[in-house]
């Protein structure tokens, strides 16, 4: 049979094993923590360099593109350049279209007065 001291001394034995399986597991997880923060940190610094590379592709293209576009004091003052050069050929077309209404004017207050003439001389000759 077992006596108390040797039973105590399993129990301790026990104690002290299971303490030891805690103590290398707990080892073993902050070991694969430690691997994986550091996995973490590598592909947060991968992400970083990704997005800083985008980020200086974009600062790049909008510099090249910066001067392609028209400011707004370039694009008035090439609006009236070209209203002025146009502004010839719409005169001589308002000229020309009211001349042609001029015309026209003409023409139909002419017949008008020709047809009241032969319709006077008409009733004349009809007396």
């Amino acid at each position: 049979m077992l006596t108390l001291r040797s039973h105590l001394r399993e129990l301790a034995a026990e104690r002290d094993r299971r303490y030891a399986e805690v103590a290398i597991e707990r080892e073993k997880a902050l070991m694969i923590k430690e691997r994986a923060d550091r996995a973490a940190l590598e592909l947060a610094r991968e992400i970083q360099t990704y997005k800083d590379e985008k980020a200086n592709e974009l600062r790049s293209q909008i510099e090249r593109e910066r001067g392609s576009y028209v400011t707004q004091g370039d694009l008035r003052a090439e609006i009236a350049r070209l209203e002025a050069l146009i502004q010839p050929a719409a005169d001589y077309a308002k000229s020309q279209a009211g001349r042609g209404q001029g015309i026209n004017a003409a023409w139909t207050i002419l017949v008008t007065i020709v047809l009241v003439a032969i319709a006077a001389l008409g009733l004349v000759l009809t007396r």
